[in-house]
């Protein structure tokens, strides 16, 4: 049966048309007339059998049916023109992993390790997008995800990896002059608060048998990074696991003005949706990650 698709001639011409608003730029682009991409735009319009365009005097705007259509369009050619370059790139062998990733993590601790698993398996690629928020692989193209939370994920199997350990970290500029502050100190201090931990401070001043009233209230950040940053700069007192910040702990720049952590209760995962388990590449990244983190666990104390 034959597919229910416009000609790709068409969609390049009206993707571009969309994106500028313009037939005349899309044609300097595609290097075509504009009477040429008008030709393919009003083509498109008839396959479908709806307007994409209003015609003003002052050019085109997209009516509501083509700016959705748009929308779902250019995700499409990216997702073709990204499968190209991965098939060019590797002229038809090896695989692609597309991993959806937390940043801080991926930066701090996955890739410094990666290159091993890249060692012993050259014929894959490991892509990473951020992702910090649970979603639905049938929407998207990744193939897996690493995660901070709980493992429940719909039709995926999930990995255990580890669990966190954060501890509270400033400026070494917060200690004026001394060596440690106390918990109540701490307290005192503006509490920078991770969106998505957003009990953090409760159970770490729990964990010390403290009731905080405000241990909820600050400025909010949703990575680790931001955190980090704003720690740096004097903005308040964070709470972030050591792994993510060894370098600034190593460097000075952020100190531990109480040294005390506890084991969160979430943890990160490696999730995988049940239908890719099984896939070669998937299988052997896996494997990899789950061995890597467990002889870290071991090593940092966190099993």
């Amino acid at each position: 049966m034959r597919r229910k698709i416009p000609s790709t001639a068409a969609l390049l011409a009206f993707e571009l048309a969309a994106r500028h608003e313009s037939f005349t730029r899309a044609a300097d682009e595609l290097a075509l007339t504009q009477s040429a991409v008008c030709r393919q735009i009003a083509a498109l319009e008839d396959f479908l059998g709806l307007r994409l365009f209003r015609r003003t005097k002052r050019g085109v705007t997209l009516t509501e049916a083509g700016l959705s259509y748009s929308r779902q369009i250019s995700a499409r050619l990216d997702a073709v023109e990204r499968d190209t370059l991965s098939v060019m790139a590797h002229h038809g062998r090896g695989a692609t992993i597309e991993l959806a990733v937390m940043p801080t993590f991926a930066t701090r601790w996955l890739l410094p390790r990666l290159g091993d698993f890249l060692a012993g398996h050259p014929d894959v690629t490991v892509n990473m997008t951020n992702r910090t928020r649970p979603f639905l692989f049938a929407d998207t193209e990744f193939d897996a995800s690493l995660y901070f939370g709980d493992a429940g994920w719909p039709g995926t199997e999930a990995h255990f990896l580890m669990r966190e350990n954060p501890v509270p970290v400033c400026s070494p500029r917060r200690l004026g002059g001394r060596d440690a502050l106390t918990p109540e100190e701490i307290a005192a201090l503006p509490l920078l608060q991770q969106s998505t931990r957003p009990y953090a401070w409760r159970q770490w001043f729990g964990s010390l048998g403290m009731q905080v009233a405000h241990d909820m209230t600050g400025t909010r950040y949703e990575l680790f990074s931001m955190l980090a940053q704003a720690a740096m700069q004097d903005m308040g007192i964070a709470l972030i696991p050591p792994f993510l910040i060894q370098e600034e702990l190593d460097s000075g720049r952020l100190v531990m003005p109480f040294h005390h952590g506890y084991l969160s209760d979430k943890a990160y995962y490696l999730i995988i949706p049940e239908r890719k388990a099984e896939t070669a590449a998937l299988r052997g990244f896996r494997d990899w990650l789950v061995a890597v983190a467990a002889e870290y666990r071991v090593a940092a104390g966190l099993a």
